[in-house]
C-alpha cells in the first residue's frame, strides 16, 4: 500500500525497522474501517501501538472527512507528510490506482473518508492508493443494503450520485431521500439543479446561489444541462453510498433545507416555492 523509500545509504538495522513500520502499517490498513475511521480491536491495536513505538517512525494520522473534495485531500495529504503544495496531485498520474475506467484516472469520489495512520516511510502514492483499495473495500463489500450485488457501489454511477447526496443532504437520515430525487429527476428528463454541482465548478461552498451563476459554462452546471455531472463532486462516506444504492420510495422532485436539521421534500413546484419562501424569510431574519 506504501511505497517503500530507497535505502541507500542506511544501515541494514534502520531498514529493518523501516520494513517494521510498513508491515505493523499495512496490517493496520488491512482491518476494517466503519463509520469513517479506522478500527481495531484492542488487542490488536496495544500490540501494533508498541510495534510502531518500538519502531520509533509513527508520526501520527490523517483524517479525511465526508465530503472532502479530491483538492482537499490532497492539500490535506501534501500538509500531513509535509511535501510541496500540489505534490500529492502530480502523485495521482503515476500511483497506479484502481479506478473504473469510466473515471480516466480522476480518484474523485474514491479517496475514502477515514482516518489513517501515517510515519515516516508513508508517501502520496501510498496514501492514494491505500484510500482507493479501502473505498473498493467498503462499497464493493457484500455489507451493502439489501439487494445490492457485489461490487455495485464502485458502479461509477453510483458513486456519482452519492457524491451529490452527501454534498446536498443535511443530516445522514436525508442522504435517501436526496438520492431518490436525483433518480425521479433523471428518470423524467429533468435537469438536476443541485447547487453543489455549481459550487464543485465554482471551487466553492455557499448556500447563495444566483442567476448568473446558473448560466455558466460547462459540464457541471446542473441547471443548464441534464444528467449527471461528469464526475463525482466530493468523496462520500459509506453511509451516502448505501443512499444511493437503495433510496426509499417517494415521488419527490424538490427539496429545500428551511433550517438546520429541517429539510422538506415536496413532490410539486409550488409546495416546494412555498418551503423556499419560508427558507428565504428565515434568513432575512438572521441578518
Amino acid at each position: 500500500m506504501r511505497n517503500t523509500p530507497s535505502s541507500h545509504g542506511r544501515r541494514p538495522r534502520s531498514g529493518g525497522r523501516r520494513r517494521l513500520v510498513h508491515i505493523v502499517g499495512a496490517l493496520m490498513g488491512a482491518l476494517a474501517v466503519a463509520a469513517g475511521t479506522v478500527l481495531m480491536s484492542p488487542p490488536f491495536r496495544d500490540a501494533a501501538e508498541r510495534l510502531l513505538g518500538l519502531a520509533g517512525e509513527r508520526t501520527g494520522a490523517l483524517v479525511i472527512p465526508e465530503g472532502w473534495r479530491a483538492a482537499q485531500v490532497y492539500a490535506a495529504v501534501d500538509a500531513a507528510l509535509g511535501e510541496r503544495p500540489g505534490t500529492t496531485r502530480r502523485a495521482v498520474a503515476t500511483a497506479e490506482l484502481r479506478l473504473p475506467a469510466a473515471a480516466r484516472g480522476n480518484p474523485e469520489g474514491y479517496l475514502f473518508p477515514a482516518t489513517y495512520p501515517i510515519d515516516s516511510g508513508t508517501t502520496p502514492h501510498g496514501l492514494l492508493r491505500y484510500m482507493v483499495g479501502t473505498a473498493h473495500e467498503r462499497f464493493g463489500g457484500d455489507r451493502g443494503t439489501p439487494g445490492a450485488r457485489r461490487g455495485a457501489a464502485t458502479d461509477y454511477r453510483t458513486v456519482t450520485i452519492a457524491s451529490v447526496a452527501q454534498a446536498e443532504a443535511d443530516t445522514a437520515r436525508d442522504m435517501g431521500k436526496v438520492a431518490r430525487v436525483v433518480y425521479n429527476r433523471l428518470a423524467r428528463g429533468m435537469p438536476l439543479q443541485m447547487d453543489s454541482t455549481l459550487n464543485y465548478a465554482l471551487n466553492r461552498s455557499t448556500l447563495d446561489t444566483t442567476i448568473a451563476d446558473t448560466r455558466i459554462a460547462g459540464p457541471y452546471n446542473s441547471y443548464a444541462r441534464r444528467g449527471l455531472p461528469p464526475t463525482p463532486i466530493d468523496n462520500p462516506g459509506e453511509a451516502a453510498v448505501r443512499a444511493a444504492l437503495d433510496p426509499p420510495p417517494g415521488e419527490w422532485l424538490y427539496f429545500v433545507t428551511v433550517a438546520p436539521g429541517d429539510t422538506r421534500f415536496s413532490v410539486d413546484y409550488p409546495e416546494h416555492q412555498r418551503h423556499v419562501a419560508e427558507f428565504n424569510a428565515r434568513r432575512a431574519r438572521a441578518r
